[in-house]
């Protein structure tokens, strides 16, 4: 069992987040005033002190606390800390994500400090952006001075604000889209004064602003988490952190990309050589922003290079590639940028159509500028000025590209590091689509507006004696995929599409299921009835439906009656056809013995 503390933008982040299991779990807050949909989640509302906290966590057998409070609730946070220790419980920070901290502004770690500096450069007018709770801390000041504190519209902040003896008219009310432009010209303040709140606390519009209108900013700066915490700030990294601290809670792990070991290697070699140090870690940026933590299974560091290791984990995907260590070997060069170069097992690219360059490591696009942030990023916290080569090497990828779409891509040698979002989700559908979706783009570049898509080897064997002029680059493998492979097509300007489908795809298409995986859709007896009824075949056959175990078998109880076919095929055009405006498109249904 997990407990949330939330209340906040991150609480919500960290509902939806666990939502995703299916499973059992608490969302607490102090109040009951935010609004928030937790499917299988059960709200607890009350502030918790350390033996409240102990006994909720012994009573409900919690193994898991996520804190997402406010960055600010530093009681709560040493609560669930000592709690945490106690009863042996891990806990996840879901933290915000900061800018970096900008140097122009004003940092204090208390508001005594605020105050003093304030008073210390003769400021006689605040307008507090901290929030109702902060009205106490600043009472030195603005029993003194003029000042305006920007509150929730809520009454408990007009209660809280009236009972710290606050005059009432100085309050001013937040409400979504605020122009803090306009506000602040209209108040024209010494000094404005916010806390360090993040991307969800409106922060830099408010430094925005102040900075156009030359008005000085104090910022309170965040108070440290407990050094026991596990850290993360998103989506993606709290959930592989729940996976691996809470085995069981998900049905099936999350793991990483090809793409996100690589750039995680060559953080970790950059880092290497830049320090000389051996590296256990590495942390990146995945393509959303979100920063996760890799571990680093391999470092060798010399006087010219550093390689690094990453061991792929696919989580629960079945993925080729789980398993295998991507290797990154950095070098400083004195030509400017990032250069890729040939690696051991990663495939070159020999045809066009797939947005890399024909002679270049198959590094797909999304790595490649995942991989050049971080280089860049590293070499400025350095002061450098240099290049830097990167080879990317899999031992053992020249076998499992084999395994792959690879060689129909015409990339040779080995596997592609590849990777949109960075994350590899259980039996995810991505992987499958944007190799659909590469297949296509390497056809058209190769003259093709013609293609044949096809659900496996054995239809596409069928395909190839009926289309035997067509290149093998013009069939392409939908799977289960048949919706997602015509707006494929639409997309990339394919005229003409012909596609074969066996008849257990197509009596589940032809019902409208444009997916036709198992686990989403199966065979429906009562429409193949019904089918079969508008196709006037003969009673005694269309009684046989409601016996039949696999849909091949109609070919045999259908065989007289072809209409059947014709309908059934007339169908799944119908289905298709939206998805495919602008180009023609035949169906060919594949007979059952159809050559191999």
């Amino acid at each position: 069992m997990i407990i949330i503390f939330g209340g906040t933008t991150e609480g919500r982040t960290a509902a939806k987040v666990l939502d995703e299991a299916g499973s059992p779990y608490y969302y607490s807050t102090r109040g009951n005033a935010q609004q928030i949909e937790c499917k299988h989640g059960t709200r607890v509302t009350g502030g918790m002190d350390r033996n409240t906290m102990l006994e909720f966590c012994m009573t409900h057998n919690i193994r898991l606390i996520i804190d997402a409070a406010h960055p600010f609730a530093s009681l709560l946070h040493a609560t669930v800390a000592s709690v945490s220790e106690q009863l042996d419980i891990p806990v996840i920070r879901l933290e915000r994500r900061y800018p970096p901290r900008d140097e122009t502004l004003v940092w204090c770690d208390t508001f005594d400090d605020a105050i003093d500096y304030l008073e210390s450069h003769e400021i006689n007018h605040l307008l507090a952006l901290s929030g109702v709770q902060t009205i106490g801390k600043l009472r030195r000041y603005w029993e003194k001075h003029p000042c305006h504190f920007r509150v929730l519209d809520r009454e408990d902040s007009r209660t809280l604000a009236r009972q710290a003896g606050f005059p009432e008219k100085n309050l001013l009310f937040w409400h979504e889209g605020q122009d803090e432009l306009a506000l602040f010209r209209q108040l024209h303040p010494g000094a404005i004064l916010t806390k360090e709140s993040g991307e969800s606390g409106y922060y830099e519009e408010k430094i925005d602003a102040a900075h156009q209108l030359g008005i000085p900013v104090i910022v309170i700066r965040r108070p440290p988490l407990p050094d026991s915490f596990y850290t993360v700030n998103g989506e993606h990294s709290l959930r592989y952190r729940v996976e691996r601290l809470l085995p069981g809670f998900y049905p099936l792990r999350s793991g990483f990309t090809t793409g996100s070991c690589a750039t995680a290697a060559t953080r970790a070699a950059l880092l290497g050589l830049l320090t000389q140090e051996i590296q256990n870690s590495a942390t990146i940026a995945l393509p959303d922003g979100e920063t996760v933590t890799l571990p680093v299974s391999t470092c060798v560091i010399t006087d010219s290079d550093c390689t690094c290791g990453v061991t792929k984990d696919a989580g629960d995907d079945p993925d080729v590639t789980n398993g295998y260590t991507i290797l990154s070997t950095v070098s400083l060069t004195d030509a400017p940028g990032v250069h890729f170069l040939p690696g051991e097992g990663v495939g070159t690219v020999t045809l066009p159509g797939i947005g890399i360059p024909v002679g270049e490591p198959a590094i797909n696009q999304t790595p490649r500028r995942m991989i050049t942030n971080e280089v860049k990023q590293l070499l400025h916290s350095h002061g450098l000025h240099s290049g830097v080569a990167v080879r990317i090497s899999v031992p053992g990828g020249s076998e499992l590209a084999q395994k792959t779409f690879n060689p129909k891509l015409g990339i040779i040698g080995g596997i592609s590091i590849i990777g949109t979002s960075g994350i590899v989700r259980p039996f995810s559908s991505e992987a499958f689509v944007n190799s659909i979706r590469k297949e296509i783009q390497v056809a058209r570049a190769l003259g093709c507006t013609d293609i044949v898509i096809n659900s496996g080897a054995k239809s596409e064997n069928y395909l190839r004696t009926r289309f035997p002029d067509l290149p093998p680059q013009a069939f392409i493998h939908y799977g289960n995929y048949i919706g997602e492979t015509l707006r494929l097509a639409e997309e990339e300007g394919i005229t003409r599409v012909t596609m074969g489908i066996m008849i257990g795809k197509a009596v589940k298409l032809a019902e409208g299921h444009l997916d036709t995986h198992s686990r989403n859709v199966v065979m429906n007896r009562d429409f193949i009835t019904a089918l079969a009824t508008e196709s006037h075949c003969p009673p005694e056959n269309i009684a046989k439906v409601a016996g039949i175990t696999l849909a091949r078998e109609l070919w045999e109880i259908f065989a007289d009656t072809p209409a059947f076919f014709t309908r059934l095929v007339d169908r799944c055009l119908a289905v298709c056809r939206p998805q495919l405006p602008h180009a023609d498109l035949d169906i060919i249904l594949v007979p059952e013995h159809s050559p191999q």
